[in-house]
């Protein structure tokens, strides 16, 4: 076996990579989402990527997937019949929640409290209390355990969440809980907060808790189903359906199945909000991992795309069809997170930290009650999609009928992509787009050009927005950072970003849409763990801190030999989370492995207090007034993967002129340059396959490749690096 593919699912198209471990070779491809049954697209994807390599079946050697299937669950708030079992006495902690208001509270008297994950009238309460040391103050009440658990059986509630109070100091309550919903409850599928999140914040540990509970029988069957498809691949590379697998349509596979299901040869691997993959036999008992599947694998990807071209500090931007993701990568490595959310649910689980803005091809443009322009964040998404797609396209939002333009329809009407996608697979209906731009011009009192030049002005303020929230918020200075512009969307509005936001550069890789799917083939096997362990460091007993970090390191080390990593290979990284003694919030750090001693503990502590300048501009290191405080440790547990090679290339000879095609009227609406916003002018096209190292082409122009289009505006020039990288700068920067 010897083929490893890379499969991330959009919401319009699920992206393909392919690599021949042999020869090195690398192949990429698209091919539309099935959202109705996303496993469909998915093996699609697996069948066009042998065949493009010309093997079967037989050849595959391991699948990664990138997946949003949680993520669209909780953002489309599909999670009925869910229950929740704590303790005695706090049946109204989701009603409480946090006393924080979004947009602080300025915004309190508008803002109305979403309705919680869990109504309280299915909640139940079970006896029994721990304190924060684990140590028991009243006994688990097995009667009132077993109560609860046949009431959700009599309501036919199948799906609970169980989070007692310091169950991440001793889980014991919590393990005795779910021995009783097995006997009482056999259907019942369960997450218990000390599995899911065994840190403190009852809240947050509920709702994170609650969440991979609702979730997981979604991503059960999606995971058998693909499963059982991949494992029946025969040689010719087709995946035909099996006596125990469902048509669309036809009843899922009941979500209790056992996860070996998920087991099967070829090694299927799914991505992780953290920045690892994790094998579907392991993944499915820890569905919550998953959310942000993928968005993660991209900004893995174009870290590494960036570090090689010589950026080993980048923004990166994902613009896809319905939404754009942007991420920061640090000295090599994505920033994370554990102060994430999907939706409205507030998610604790280490993740990259990503903002997601709904900005994308798809997102649709029209006029709101106020008469104002609005672009996103619905989208037309992959059916029907944009107008130009010919399939009548979407309702806008607050209408009964009639059909909005989408961003993609504004790019073509301006010329901005080619009459076609994907290398000429799809064709475009350019009038279809005219005319809906031409409705909603009319509405707005704009002639045709404008109206859709101020639909794209609208989606790269929002893109910039997002990126500001990513980096101004948190202390960085967007100026100081290339941008690694990827996804079917993302290198279309790069220029007009580099003008509002002062970037230096933008880089683009080969073939940027697929470049979340071959992020997925970078991706070492990853698992986190975590204590919660509060302690104040001038009392700090160092022995008990070694002890708990070995306890993660061995839980970690145990997931790692199930993946089949020997021990040889096994790699940990520590970290963890301190605080100045008052603080509600912490500042997690990397630790140094080793031996727990004084060195140890000095090291972290001089991280904390460089790390908590770094964010809010003062520390207190010589300060004895404020004592530092202990909150979390963490270990991940590390399995490497081998990495595709990007190799270098031999320069060009220094005119781009052989990869010219022609040209086309384009308009591209910029002050700089001196055009009006309506000017349209010949354009020279140029197909990047043909440019070679060293080129350089100078705006205006437009260079193609399947899967994505790049815009070079007046003003601006790009240069291919010895990577294949485009490398898009302001031909004239400012002083």
């Amino acid at each position: 076996m010897r083929i490893r593919i890379g499969i991330d699912t959009g919401g319009t198209f699920t992206d393909v990579v392919a690599l021949d471990e042999l020869t090195g070779e690398v192949v990429t491809t698209k091919t539309p989402s099935t959202p109705a049954d996303p496993a469909e697209g998915f093996m699609a994807g697996v069948r066009k990527g042998l065949d493009l390599l010309g093997a079967s079946g037989d050849d595959l050697a391991a699948v990664s997937h990138g997946t949003t299937v949680a993520t669209n669950q909780l953002l489309e708030d599909r999670l009925e019949d869910l229950g929740f079992i704590t303790t005695e006495g706090f049946e109204f902690i989701l009603e409480i929640g946090r006393q924080s208001v979004p947009d602080g509270y300025g915004n309190s008297y508008f803002w109305v409290k979403p309705p919680r994950i869990v109504p309280v009238h299915r909640v139940k309460t079970v006896g029994g209390r721990l304190d924060h040391t684990g140590a028991e103050l009243r006994p688990f009440d097995e009667a009132g355990a077993a109560e609860a658990a046949r009431w959700f059986r009599d309501q036919g509630i199948t799906t609970i969440g169980v989070c007692f109070l310091h169950s991440y100091a001793d889980p014991g309550h919590e393990l005795r809980m779910a021995e009783v919903l097995r006997r009482e409850h056999p259907a019942a599928v369960v997450s218990l907060s000390s599995e899911v999140l065994r840190e403190y914040r009852e809240y947050e540990r509920s709702v994170t808790t609650l969440v991979d509970a609702a979730v997981k029988p979604t991503m059960t069957r999606y995971i058998a189903r693909i499963a059982d498809r991949l494992a029946e691949l025969d040689e010719t590379g087709r995946g035909e359906t099996g006596p125990g697998e469902s048509e669309p349509g036809e009843s899922e596979p009941d979500a209790s199945a056992p996860a070996a299901a998920a087991a099967a040869e070829p090694p299927f691997y799914v991505m992780k909000s953290n920045g690892g993959v994790l094998s579907a036999e392991e993944v499915v008992h820890q569905p919550i991992t998953t959310v942000l599947s993928g968005p993660a694998a991209g900004a893995l990807g174009a870290a590494l795309i960036a570090e090689t071209a010589g950026h080993r500090s980048v923004i990166t931007l994902d613009g896809g069809g319905t939404s754009t993701d942007v991420a920061v990568v640090l000295d090599g490595e994505p920033t994370l997170t554990t102060e994430g959310s999907v939706g409205r649910y507030p998610s604790k689980i280490p993740m990259i930290d990503i903002v997601t803005v709904g900005a994308g091809g798809g997102s649709m443009a029209w006029v709101s009650p106020e008469g104002t322009l609005k672009v996103g964040p619905a989208s037309a998404g992959a059916d029907p999609g944009p107008l130009c797609y010919g399939k009548g396209g979407a309702t806008p939002p607050g209408a009964d009928s009639g059909a909005a333009p989408t961003v993609t329809d504004a790019h073509v009407h301006l010329g901005r992509v080619p009459p076609h996608l994907l290398g000429g697979e799809i064709p475009l209906d350019v009038a279809a787009a005219r005319a809906g731009l031409a409705d909603l011009a009319g509405d707005l009192g704009l002639d045709l050009e404008r109206c859709a030049a101020g639909i794209l002005e609208i989606s790269a303020w929002n893109q910039a927005n997002a990126i500001r929230q990513i980096t101004v918020k948190r202390g960085l200075d967007v100026r100081d950072h290339p941008m690694v512009a990827f996804g079917g969307s993302g290198p279309l509005l790069a220029c007009r970003l580099i003008d509002i936001l002062g970037l230096p550069s933008a880089l683009i890789p080969e073939n940027p849409g697929n470049l979340s799917a071959f992020g997925l083939l970078t991706v070492d096997v990853k698992n986190d763990y975590v204590r919660t362990h509060v302690a104040r460091d001038a009392g700090l007993d160092l022995a008990v801190i070694a002890d708990v970090l070995a306890g993660l390191e061995r839980q970690a080390a145990r997931t790692l030999a199930k993946e089949g990593f020997p021990a040889s290979e096994h790699r940990f990284q520590r970290s963890a989370d301190l605080r100045y003694y008052g603080q509600a919030f912490e500042v997690r750090v990397p630790a140094p492995g080793g031996p727990v001693d004084s060195g140890f503990r000095a090291e972290v502590l001089a991280r904390f207090h460089d790390a908590h300048e770094r964010l809010y501009g003062y520390c207190y290191r010589d300060d004895p007034r404020h004592a530092v405080e202990w909150v979390n440790l963490r270990v991940s547990g590390i399995g490497p993967i081998t990495r595709p090679a990007l190799r270098a290339r031999p320069a060009g000879d220094g005119d781009p002129a052989r990869a010219r095609t022609g040209a086309r009227r384009v308009c591209f609406g910029d002050s700089a340059g001196g055009r009006a916003a309506t000017a349209w002018a010949d354009t020279p096209i140029y197909r990047r396959d043909r440019l070679a190292p060293g080129d350089i082409l100078r705006g205006p122009a437009v260079i193609e490749e399947f899967g994505s289009t790049l815009p070079l505006h007046p003003g601006f020039a790009a240069l291919i690096d010895p990577y294949g990288n485009i490398v898009v700068r302001l031909a004239h920067p400012p002083p």
